[in-house]
């Protein structure tokens, strides 16, 4: 039995009530009774609207299913001319651009990584709020950019080898980033400042400056440098020397370290990312958030045989040319990504006994809390603009990003804030907020802050809206259809044209292999020569290595190149990956099957069986990808998608996936908490639920596969 306070017409879970009360009210200068009566308000007023725009997505989604049903054959301009008509495709206004104001400089002015993490996880939070600074030396000598070949292999003990390479490549990354005007860094053995100038010393004692000497901001150490401040792009270089110090006497120059700006922000994921299907999940998870706010947040671990406490990093202290102390932000900007509109919770019911929308819930609370970083004096801050920022995913179309806007403003209303201190980013991963995204701007035109594209929840989203349309090639082909290069260009297109360049952030998608950061350095600068100003990254580590794409990126520049440009093919976007032909090879059939059924048993069997939303899944090559919910999507609405259309059969699906299930069984061996699937698959409620993605993934609204997940977690939470 639920235990729940009464509280004018609602009734909500005692340990959402209590937090509310015990611990985010206090200290806002918001009176409890003034906030609940809002909060009811708002349930009343906008909850019907929030319903009428579900039901228009249904409706949309049915008139596009029958319309591909009379169709004997796909005709992009067709298909056009029926999205028109229908109103799933709107007119496009005229020009204009977007007025946001207020926002910090790691939104508007530096591009730069941004982390993506679970809120419910302290210590994840906690790693990612600090990653806003990370050691190269670290991210070169821990990982696969430098390859372990004879003689460079990591091991437990220092491997001075390895350390030499990882200087060099140091090194190299200086000479590109803030060069001299002549030589190289490599050759350096050392830093001194004269005058107020860098001068950097050889060993025949010849001297040479920095080609630039505005980068030069500032150093620490009175008698002896400790440290020398540059900038590059926009993007801060700490340079650490020590003479004395284990790597610095490996060091010609008595580098010991390079400290790059890594993470400039980081959304803390109350969605995709999590599993949090119950009163009890959420208060942890706004708990997490409350305290990121109130600069308190910490935890205790243990690594290796030691405790270690964990806490929010302070700001970092410099001298400047002038020799005045000045500070450097040390924590990454903090975003909050809440739920989409389409799930609903039963942490309060109206006053009728109805769940209410959990979106209203997660914008009350993490604004509520965030409160506590606008009004703080503590040296602690997050935003110094007196912003609050809030991803929204999973927003459909012009409607329902208006619709965001005025729940945004009446929560500023009830919290007392300024016009627009709740500042917005759309997700671009729904097809119809695709095609109508210069008018979902200008609906939030005041606000935003914040637009990206995401690959797999678009992909997802294109396979369900196109169901009917036919069968769907094999899912790697489709990352190489011309639709996909049309939405991740036009996304771009329009963010300039509606005037982002300077005010607002374009965003890209993840990097989903933690542990291939070689591929990733040859790969991902595509996203900043694209023009996006941020993407992306599944570790602090990996936000360090990719902050090097943005030194040799001026991506201010690359966005100006690429207004030049024509905007991206509509039509291109208007036309689904659809096969050619519905014959494929039994062994393609089988392949694509095992590696969809891998990859959702490997991700659902840890979300229903350990509420864990996001971690490092193997693949069926056993590569560790980063997935979440995003992944589940694609992959589940693909089979059902073969299914449909008799790709493939109910008997080779099921076939797959207890071949799949054996295997992510081994997988997980290692894992004391782990509950195998094989050989009882019908008592196990992971197994269950992952057939359920797939047989009932048609009828689930847009593909999405919340509903069946909390449904299996509670069941599976309800057994203990």
């Amino acid at each position: 039995m639920v235990n729940r306070i009464q509280q004018g017409g609602l009734s909500i879970c005692k340990v959402i009530y209590d937090l509310v009360m015990d611990e985010i009210l206090p200290g806002t200068k918001i009176e409890p009774t003034h906030f609940w009566i809002k909060f009811e308000d708002l349930i009343n007023q906008l909850g019907p609207e929030n319903k009428a725009l579900l039901n228009k997505r249904d409706e949309l989604q049915s008139k596009i299913d029958t319309w591909y049903q009379q169709q004997a054959s796909f005709d992009v301009d067709q298909h056009k001319q029926f999205l028109e008509e229908i109103g799933y495709l709107l007119p496009e206004g005229d020009a204009f651009q977007i007025s946001t104001t207020n926002v910090d400089s790691e939104i508007a002015g530096t591009a730069g990584p941004q982390l993506v993490v679970p809120i419910n996880n302290a210590r994840f939070a906690l790693n990612a709020a600090n990653a806003r600074w990370g050691s190269l030396f670290d991210a070169y000598y821990g990982t696969d950019v430098i390859a372990e070949s004879k003689g460079l292999e990591k091991s437990s003990a220092y491997n001075s080898a390895r350390g030499d390479e990882v200087i060099k490549l140091a090194n190299k990354f200086l000479d590109q980033a803030v060069p001299l005007n002549n030589g190289s860094h490599q050759n350096v053995i050392e830093y001194r400042l004269r005058d107020k100038e860098l001068v950097a010393i050889f060993a025949d004692q010849s001297e040479n400056q920095l080609k630039n000497p505005a980068q030069l901001l500032g150093y620490n150490g009175v008698n002896e440098l400790e440290s020398l401040l540059l900038i590059n792009n926009g993007l801060h270089i700490d340079i650490q020397l020590d003479r004395n110090h284990p790597i610095g006497k490996k060091s010609l120059s008595s580098v010991k370290d390079i400290v790059l700006e890594s993470a400039i922000s980081t959304i803390l994921d109350f969605e995709d990312s999590v599993s949090t299907v119950d009163a009890e999940d959420k208060t942890l998870a706004y708990k997490n958030w409350l305290n990121l706010m109130k600069g308190t947040l910490n935890t205790t671990f243990n690594k290796a045989g030691k405790s270690i406490n964990r806490s929010l990093n302070p700001d970092r202290k410099y001298l400047d040319r002038e020799g005045n102390t000045f500070s450097l932000h040390g924590r990454s900007l903090l975003l909050v990504r809440n739920v989409g509109h389409a799930m609903y919770t039963d942490a309060i019911l109206d006053s009728q006994g109805n769940e209410i929308p959990e979106t209203f819930l997660d914008l009350m609370l993490t604004s509520l809390s965030a409160l506590h970083d606008l009004q703080t004096d503590s040296a602690i801050r997050n935003s110094r603009t007196g912003s609050i920022y809030i991803v929204k995913p999973k927003m459909h179309g012009p409607e329902e990003v208006a619709f965001t806007n005025k729940l945004f403003s009446y929560v500023e209303d009830a919290l007392g804030l300024e016009s627009n201190t709740l500042k917005v980013g759309v997700m671009d991963e729904e097809r119809r907020t695709t095609v109508n995204l210069k008018e979902c701007i200008r609906a939030v035109s005041e606000r935003l802050m914040f637009i990206n594209t995401g690959f797999l929840d678009r992909t997802g989203d294109e396979i369900h809206t196109s169901m009917e349309a036919g069968a769907m090639l094999p899912k790697e082909a489709i990352k190489g259809e011309q639709w996909i290069k049309a939405y991740e260009d036009w996304n771009v297109d329009v963010g300039i044209e509606c005037g982002l360049q300077g005010k607002a952030q374009i965003g890209k998608g993840m990097w989903a292999k933690p542990d291939e950061m070689q591929e990733m350095m040859s790969t991902k600068q595509a996203q900043p020569l694209a023009g996006a100003s941020c993407a992306w990254v599944p570790s602090p580590t990996a936000a360090t290595l990719h902050a090097i794409h943005y030194h040799q990126v001026n991506v201010t520049e690359q966005q100006s190149k690429v207004s030049e440009r024509p905007r991206a093919s509509l039509t291109d976007i208007l036309t689904p990956p659809l096969m050619l032909k519905t014959s494929v090879a039994e062994s393609d059939i089988k392949k694509d099957l095992d590696n969809n059924s891998q990859s959702i048993l490997g991700y659902v069997v840890r979300w229903i069986d350990q509420g864990i939303g996001c971690s490092t899944v193997a693949d069926i090559n056993n590569v560790g990808l980063m997935e979440d919910r995003a992944t589940l999507r694609i992959s589940s609405q693909h089979i059902a998608n073969w299914l449909r259309h008799e790709v493939c059969t109910a008997e080779q699906v099921i076939a797959s996936m207890q071949r799949m299930a054996k295997i992510v069984d081994e997988q997980n061996s290692h894992d004391d908490n782990y509950q195998n699937m094989a050989p009882n698959y019908e008592s196990s409620i992971a197994f269950q639920a992952a057939k359920d993605l797939i047989f009932k993934g048609c009828e689930q609204a847009n593909g999405y596969t919340e509903f069946i997940l909390h449904a299996r977690r509670r069941e599976q939470k309800s057994k203990g």
